[in-house]
């Protein structure tokens, strides 16, 4: 399955990363986890890969200041839609969560609360922005679940996190980030626990409201065949750093030796081979 990329305005500026880094306390030990990132994003689908550690999920939590107080957070620029990031306090900060920002987290098995069921955490994330009744909120948790293709909503509002499936889950978590109407949205490995059938409904809902909603889209994930079918542009990670900024449909162009050794080590059912290259890691991409 593929996905067409529709004919969108990305000239909006939503996002503006400059030389954004993110380290770690250790006792006396800072670890840098980011070093040194830039990208900018429109009214687009923008997808971050790598391997694990290479810093993509610390890029998106960065963003919205979810690390702990003493991680270091600095950039030469971070702003969005024009307030910057970097200076804005905690009640700034808490209008934006959510509200113009919302991050789906990768397992929503983790990520809901398992003793509230998941219609009353939907419409909690609507009522924390909005001075409204609670049979208010219901309706939009109701209607939310409607839009991201929830079966029998009203007795889905009404179950507790362990008696969803895996895909269920992940609808919900979309309907808990959406309800606000951010104008971005970060999804962290959305897919990953999914089988491939849950999996393509899951991309295609996401293909969909990103295209009636207007909105921006970081797509964190390992999958570069879904990449390069459902985004707009990759941003390729190593190491906390970017090695290589690419069109999607572009990627079998890549230039660094990274990107082409992961593109190497995908399997091929047309081409099947006996055994899958390793990729050889050169000292010189840690700064070059």
């Amino acid at each position: 399955m593929t996905f067409s990329i529709p004919e969108r305005n990305s000239a909006a500026l939503l996002l503006e990363v400059d030389n954004l880094r993110v380290g770690f306390v250790n006792g006396r030990r800072v670890t840098e986890a980011v070093r040194g990132v830039s990208f900018t994003l429109g009214r687009e689908k923008l997808a971050i890969v790598g391997e694990s550690g290479s810093g993509k999920s610390t890029v998106g939590r960065a963003l919205l200041k979810l690390h702990p107080s003493s991680a270091r957070i600095t950039a030469t620029r971070l702003r969005f839609c024009g307030l910057d990031l970097l200076d804005a306090d905690a009640v700034q900060m808490r209008a934006i969560r959510g509200k113009r920002i919302a991050m789906i987290m990768q397992d929503p098995k983790y990520s809901l609360n398992p003793v509230i069921r998941v219609g009353e955490q939907i419409a909690e994330a609507w009522r924390a922005h909005h001075h409204a009744p609670r049979s208010v909120a219901r309706q939009k948790a109701l209607d939310m679940l409607d839009v991201v293709r929830i079966r029998e909503p009203e007795r889905v509002y009404s179950l507790y996190p362990h008696e969803i499936s895996g895909g269920q889950g992940q609808r919900i978590m979309i309907a808990m980030m959406l309800i606000t109407d951010p104008e971005l949205l970060i999804a962290d490995e959305p897919t990953s626990a999914l089988d491939v059938s849950v999996r393509l409904q899951i991309l295609a809902l996401l293909d969909d409201l990103v295209e009636t909603r207007g909105l921006g889209l970081i797509f964190i994930s390992h999958d570069i065949h879904v990449v390069r079918s459902f985004c707009d542009r990759v941003l390729v990670m190593y190491a906390g750093r970017i090695v290589e900024s690419i069109a999607a449909a572009q990627l079998d162009q890549a230039r660094h030796p990274y990107t082409r050794g992961l593109l190497d080590a995908l399997p091929d059912l047309a081409h099947p081979r006996p055994c899958l290259p390793v990729l050889r890691r050169d000292p010189s991409w840690l700064t070059d």
